[in-house]
């Protein structure tokens, strides 16, 4: 295997593991050449998974863009790599058990989406914010309205009412709301 780090084509292989699902083998890799380490998977060859895009294109399905969205999503979030890695293979073991092998690009979002709700909410705005195209601030105001009123009807504490927006100066040393006008006396 090519070594990502040198180009040098000759390694060892220092462990072996398989995977917990037992559907991929984990190979952690030395490069003769440069002594660096780095893993490589090996997982059975099946018949390849397509998305249909929006535009009626057929691509097959990347595991890796798949991953590279959701960490961009979850960019400077509480969640590790190790549940986003879960959270891909949940998605595509779902895809494989489907009777056919393609899926339209929104039904897939939508898998996302479901799973990034109740993994992070700041994550599925921003992956919701790319996924559906949001043109302007409406849209996002929408999707977190609609984020907010399942929370308000699934009953979580503090959810029943959206909060109120609070008045914020725009500026540095600007007040946030214009002081009350004093009552007048008589």
């Amino acid at each position: 295997m090519r070594c990502p780090f040198c180009g040098h084509i000759e390694d060892k292989v220092v462990d072996s593991r398989e995977s917990r699902e037992g559907d991929s083998i984990r190979r952690r890799r030395e490069c003769l050449s440069c002594a660096r380490r780095f893993t490589s998977y090996e997982r059975v060859e099946e018949l390849p998974l397509v998305i249909i895009k929006k535009d009626g294109r057929r691509e097959p399905f990347d595991r890796q863009k798949l991953m590279k969205g959701l960490l961009l999503a979850c960019q400077k979030r509480p969640v590790s790599l190790a549940r986003l890695e879960e959270l891909v293979t949940d998605v595509q073991a779902r895809l494989m058990e489907r009777p056919d092998r393609e899926i339209r690009s929104r039904e897939l979002g939508e898998w996302v989406m479901d799973e990034l709700k109740g993994l992070d909410q700041v994550a599925y705005v921003r992956f919701a914010s790319v996924y559906r195209d949001f043109k302007d601030l409406p849209d996002f105001v929408k999707a977190l309205e609609g984020l907010m009123h399942k929370e308000a009807a699934a009953g979580r504490p503090g959810a029943s009412e959206p909060p109120r927006p609070q008045a914020q100066a725009l500026f540095p040393g600007e007040a946030a709301e214009p002081p009350a006008p004093k009552p007048r006396r008589k």
